[in-house]
């Protein structure tokens, strides 16, 4: 899916919140065309490339972090929930979104790892998940990115988040033949259980990919 499509429908159901705060959240899970996003003051001495001719699409967005890359065959989640309903804290919520990466990890019988000070996932000294949010008024936008079994070639083109010595991986570097297809059903229940949602699929939201969640 284009990165800018997800992002809109991302922006309108905030809007949505915003306009009523009793509907449900909701959480997209999706692979995206080939692109890079650049987070709210994100330096582009990471990009390794010629911003007027880039090997992707590129795109500055709302969220924070660095730069980061994105492709077929890696997993993203983007949970557009109310922090009211949960927690008022934008550092619980990143270490929520880290413990659900860790919990799916933990299913397929591998140990992620957090690093002291840094937002993300890594396993084996690789780092096989970025995580970069943005909220307004506690209702966020945007969320993490899990690499299943994409081509990292691509990542070689940027200094991933801004982190120089931290070589990215893949969850098939692991575990050999892994799909999206079999990681996507355990990153929905990690995020049910993390959050206590409640899945459902309203009209407005009957697309390929995606999720809404109720409380």
């Amino acid at each position: 899916m284009p990165f800018e499509i997800a992002w809109i429908w991302q922006q309108h159901w905030q809007q949505h919140l915003f306009a009523k705060p009793v509907a449900p959240q909701a959480v997209w899970l999706l692979q995206h065309q080939s692109c890079y996003t650049l987070g709210r003051g994100a330096s582009e001495a990471n990009l390794l490339f010629d911003t007027n001719n880039p090997p992707a699409a590129l795109h500055r967005i709302d969220r924070g972090g660095e730069v980061t890359h994105h492709l077929p065959g890696q997993l993203v989640a983007y949970p557009v929930l109310d922090l009211r309903r949960h927690q008022t804290d934008l550092h619980w919520y990143l270490r929520q979104l880290e413990q659900v990466l860790i919990d799916v990890l933990a299913v397929l019988g591998l140990a992620g790892e957090r690093l002291h000070g840094l937002t993300g996932l890594w396993l084996e000294g690789r780092k096989v998940a970025a995580i970069g949010v943005g909220c307004r008024r506690w209702i966020t936008q945007h969320g993490l990115a899990l690499n299943v079994d994409c081509d990292l070639e691509g990542f070689s083109a940027v200094v991933p988040c801004g982190l120089v010595g931290h070589p990215v991986g893949r969850l098939n570097q692991w575990i050999p033949g892994l799909t999206v297809a079999e990681v996507q059903p355990l990153m929905r229940q990690s995020l049910s259980d993390r959050f206590g949602l409640v899945w459902q699929i309203p009209e407005s939201l009957a697309k390929p990919g995606a999720s809404a969640s109720d409380d």
